[in-house]
């Protein structure tokens, strides 16, 4: 990609986009830029958003012609943000869509345990990471909190991959040195703390300008006090951003209580050992208290939502509507494979059902309207993880993180009639589309959909 240097002539490395743009800001869950354009620069960051009328003064300034512009099919073809995967597990990938008959911990212990421990095996980890990487980025994918396993080396390999391919990242080595339903897969508790600092060392090192190491403690269940705190500990004094998961069952909630007797309830196990910060995402919180949620605005901690696990592995339904009043940062996740799908699209989906059966509890209940799923699934998404200063819309300044939705592709999962409003459309898109319909999909101005050779 050419690189960008602001001076003449700009049509080698600005690309110009003009059509529709459709994307979430702090005041507005869905805005629709008809009849705009967008021009991005060598570096992949986006220069300009304007109303077609500031065409020509534009192109004075950026110093591009009419035939350097590409023109989207109105109704046809628009752009919105890639979206946000804010917890997704990439080696369970093996066992998506599958083995979902069971609880959390009775799920743990029969399915996911032992397809995680494979991942030993480098060949193994490599061929899982590279298709788990291609079908997040072929769904809109284009940034992604990943859990890996307790393997240093092949966590690293998932890191080398997404590189590779393109895609925006968070990585976490998973931490675990208790597991007493499955012993072969834990770690010492050195071990783990040494191969965390190994992780980020050598992921460091290697100066991927995309993905960064998130520190991981798999959850309270499967570590000992002393790995938090030292998790904790490493994490703060090397300002890093740290996931796990809370109050994602009753049952776990309860097994936490008798491991952390003198922790008031499942968040304060994690604020005890310095994990809760504003770098922080947490998975699930389905049962999290007004008071632990008052704690999470405090402390700056995101939650990622993760409906379609919560329902596949009959955890519950969280409460997202209270958990927004509350001020605290929610964003989606795919939870792959207690999710069935890989989609952020599902996720949206499923979101949308819980709120909607949330609401027949309650006649005064305020659902979330699917504008502002939309808002968690991209612009809430990059603020959970804390990179809403680099994506999540389609503000100057910002990477160029996008999806080229094509409504009339072969075989396209929805129909468009003469009578569809833009709304319509989209909406058609959200409840219907798949990858398919995402013909094309960008990171940081680098186009990552066609893969290269395909």
């Amino acid at each position: 990609m050419a690189s960008n240097t602001h001076s003449c002539p700009q049509g080698d490395s600005l690309r110009v986009f003009k059509g529709t743009f459709i994307h979430s800001t702090d005041t507005d869950p869905m805005k629709t830029l008809d009849l705009s354009i967008l021009g991005v620069n060598g570096l992949g960051k986006i220069v300009f958003i304007e109303t077609v009328d500031k065409e020509e003064e534009l192109a004075q300034k950026w110093h591009f012609r009419q035939e350097d512009i590409r023109e989207l099919h109105p109704r046809k073809e628009f752009f919105i943000p890639g979206l946000v995967d804010t917890h997704i597990h990439a080696p369970q990938y093996p066992n998506m869509g599958s083995c979902l008959d069971l609880p959390l911990l009775d799920w743990l212990t029969k399915y996911t345990f032992p397809v995680e421990a494979k991942f030993s095996n480098l060949k193994f980890a490599e061929e899982t990471y590279t298709k788990v990487v291609k079908r997040t980025l072929s769904n809109g994918t284009t940034t992604a909190c990943y859990f890996a396993t307790i393997h240093t080396d092949s966590t690293l390999k998932l890191c080398d991959v997404i590189n590779e391919l393109g895609q925006r990242a968070f990585v976490g080595k998973v931490c675990m040195d208790l597991n007493a339903v499955f012993p072969v897969y834990k770690e010492l508790l050195c071990e783990s703390v040494s191969e965390t600092g190994r992780f980020v060392t050598e992921l460091t090192g290697r100066k991927y300008p995309l993905v960064k190491p998130i520190v991981t403690p798999r959850f309270g269940l499967s570590c000992s006090s002393e790995l938090l705190q030292q998790l904790g500990s490493f994490a703060n004094s090397n300002n890093l951003h740290i996931q796990s998961h809370v109050s994602e069952s009753l049952e776990e909630i309860e097994a936490i209580k008798k491991i952390f007797p003198n922790c008031k309830n499942y968040s304060d196990v994690y604020d005890k050992h310095s994990l809760l910060t504003d770098k922080t995402v947490m998975a699930h919180g389905v049962y999290l208290s007004d008071e632990e949620l008052e704690l999470f605005q405090r402390k700056g901690v995101a939650i990622s939502h993760c409906p379609n696990s919560n329902t596949s592995l009959c955890s519950g339904l969280f409460d997202a509507r209270n958990a927004l009043n509350h001020k605290v940062k929610v964003g989606l996740g795919t939870d792959v494979s207690g999710g069935y799908s890989p989609s952020v699209l599902n996720a949206m989906r499923c979101a949308i059902d819980v709120t909607k059966i949330l609401s027949l509890k309650s006649s005064d209940y305020e659902k979330l309207s699917f504008q502002e799923v939309f808002r968690l699934a991209t612009l809430g998404g990059s603020q959970a993880l804390g990179l809403d200063k680099v994506t999540g819309n389609f503000e100057v300044g910002k990477d160029f993180d996008a999806v080229l939705v094509k409504t009339n592709v072969p075989d396209s999962p929805f129909e468009v009639f003469p009578s569809d409003s833009p709304q319509d459309i989209f909406e058609k898109f959200l409840y219907l589309g798949d990858d398919r319909n995402m013909v094309e999909v960008y990171v940081a101005g680098k186009k990552v959909k066609p893969f290269a050779g395909s």
